[in-house]
């Protein structure tokens, strides 16, 4: 079955097309109806999940990786750091592509890709192979990822959405707390004397029985209008980002030479390029990757800037911890993983909060971004007081405040966003979203790791008060990048979708 999208803003006037509950756009009248949205809904978060997960599953697995590989610092984050860069700048491409061709078609494609990639990575034999199979990971799950967006949109009608995005939040949430846990259980575990292979493996049978799902319940549906690939925008895009990112990776280790600093440079000369790139896109009538006027709109604009500066720190976050802890505080990967679950505990908590709660908007969001902060703010006063007698079980009380602060801020969070979007827009909005947290994550890890690594030297393993001290400076990043979203979040217009969005979602629904 296919779904098409009315226009924005239009009418479903056709006496061939008719809507049923659940559903927010019309179809063909000799099509079925979808039994159940939430049944399709289920499995391509089953994708979100995976590929959120293999964010954080490496997180806890990066010092035996480091050590089996005889891999650099840089080339740990380059694994970390390339899967997200790679997912970001072909993430807002995606999007358009499931408007061109079809969403579940394109969730397929990112998913088989996905999985093929776990392989390579499972079986890299060197850190560079391990980078390279890392950033095709990361195209495929930049394709996959934003159909999930879109098909919300689609399958949901507007007063049934903002659950659907509450869930989505819970989704990406839970993944980055099973992703350590998991990894820490893997990793320990040495299945068949693989050390660190198996976080990679666990993919393949999860992304094979996701495709063969996928295929049998989840609807086809497109833009009502097949829309051109902007693909100059791409072109000028993608190497922009890594301009910018690459250079705070690895100028630090190789002692930021003339390149390093004049990458970044070049990088934000190529953002200008894109701009212009893309007003002459939409000048000409064609159909740009980045719609300017979107990011003109107030809401929008300021919410992308809460997305990023929010997953700058989240990454950034679980990076350093997991070093410190096995590191520094001598923890093993079981036990570095078993430690994030009074996290999970508190995230779920704060996610709960944050669903029976979501009415209060703002509010509900400048509470989350406080209490972030004050787990932030009491994480380093534990690090600083204890100094070299810091042990894991000090830290235990700082990070359920920053579970639950997190949870409370992040799940909602997508859908004050998205929420005072047009539909016709969605495909594009949601691309870009999906775009700021990994480029958030990115550049969080490659900033943090200047900040860690710097701080920390050339210290000793298992050196608590080096490590702590690095932790403590990591952490002040952290601390400030959660003040910053509380501050921020006073420009984010009040109440929930913006009139034109409320008058095009009426009209949708005629």
């Amino acid at each position: 079955m296919k779904h098409t999208e009315p226009p924005a803003g239009s009418g479903d006037g056709s006496r061939a097309s008719r809507t049923t509950p659940g559903q927010s756009g019309p179809f063909t009248a000799s099509a079925p109806p979808v039994p159940s949205p939430w049944r399709a809904l289920s499995v391509v978060l089953i994708g979100v999940f995976v590929a959120v997960l293999d964010t954080f599953i490496v997180l806890v697995a990066t010092p035996a990786i480091q050590r089996d590989l005889h891999a650099s610092d840089a080339d740990i984050q380059l694994v970390l750091a390339g899967y997200q860069l790679s997912y970001a700048v072909v993430l807002i491409t995606g999007a358009r592509l499931g408007d061109l061709i079809g969403r579940k078609r394109c969730f397929l494609i990112g998913m088989a890709l996905f999985t093929l990639a776990s392989v390579a990575c499972a079986a890299a034999p060197g850190a560079g192979a391990l980078i390279g199979a890392r950033l095709v990971q990361g195209l495929g799950a930049a394709v996959l990822s934003p159909q999930v967006f879109s098909t919300i949109q689609v399958l949901l009608p507007p007063e049934r959405r903002a659950r659907a995005f509450g869930v989505l939040g819970a989704v990406i949430g839970t993944a980055g707390v099973a992703g350590q846990l998991l990894g820490g259980v893997l990793v320990s575990a040495d299945l068949f004397g693989t050390s660190w292979r198996p976080v990679f493996w666990v993919n393949v049978p999860v992304g094979l029985l996701t495709l063969v799902l996928a295929a049998v319940l989840v609807p086809e549906s497109r833009a009502p209008e097949g829309r051109r690939l902007d693909l100059a925008g791409t072109a000028v895009l993608t190497p922009a980002l890594f301009l910018l990112v690459v250079p705070l990776v690895e100028g630090r280790e190789a002692g930021w030479p003339v390149w390093s600093w004049l990458s970044p440079a070049a990088g934000a000369l190529a953002l200008v390029g894109f701009v212009r790139v893309e007003r002459r896109v939409e000048a000409r009538g064609g159909s740009p990757l980045v719609r300017l006027g979107l990011l003109r709109e107030r809401a929008f604009a300021v919410g992308m800037v809460l997305v990023l500066l929010a997953y700058f720190g989240i990454n950034s976050f679980f990076l350093v911890l997991s070093i410190t802890l096995q590191d520094g505080l001598g923890l093993d990967t079981l036990a570095a993983g078993l430690f994030y679950l009074p996290f999970a505990a508190a995230f779920f908590a704060g996610s709960v909060v944050a669903g029976r709660l979501a009415h209060h908007g703002r509010r509900l969001l400048r509470a989350g971004a406080a209490v972030l902060a004050l787990g932030h703010a009491a994480a380093i006063a534990v690090v600083l007081h204890a100094g070299a007698a810091l042990t894991a079980g000090a830290l235990v009380v700082p990070l359920l405040v920053i579970g639950t602060g997190t949870g409370v801020l992040v799940t909602p969070l997508l859908n004050a966003v998205l929420a005072r979007v047009r539909p016709a827009e969605i495909g594009m909005a949601s691309g870009v979203l999906s775009t700021g947290q990994q480029v958030g994550g990115s550049v969080g890890v490659a900033a943090v790791g200047v900040i860690f690594y710097g701080t920390l030297g050339g210290a000793a393993r298992h050196d608590p008060g080096a490590y702590g001290h690095a932790l403590a400076a990591a952490l002040v990043f952290s601390l400030t990048l959660a003040v910053a979203v509380a501050i921020l979040l006073r420009f984010l217009p009040a109440g929930g979708e913006s009139r034109r969005s409320r008058v095009a979602a009426r009209s949708g629904r005629r």
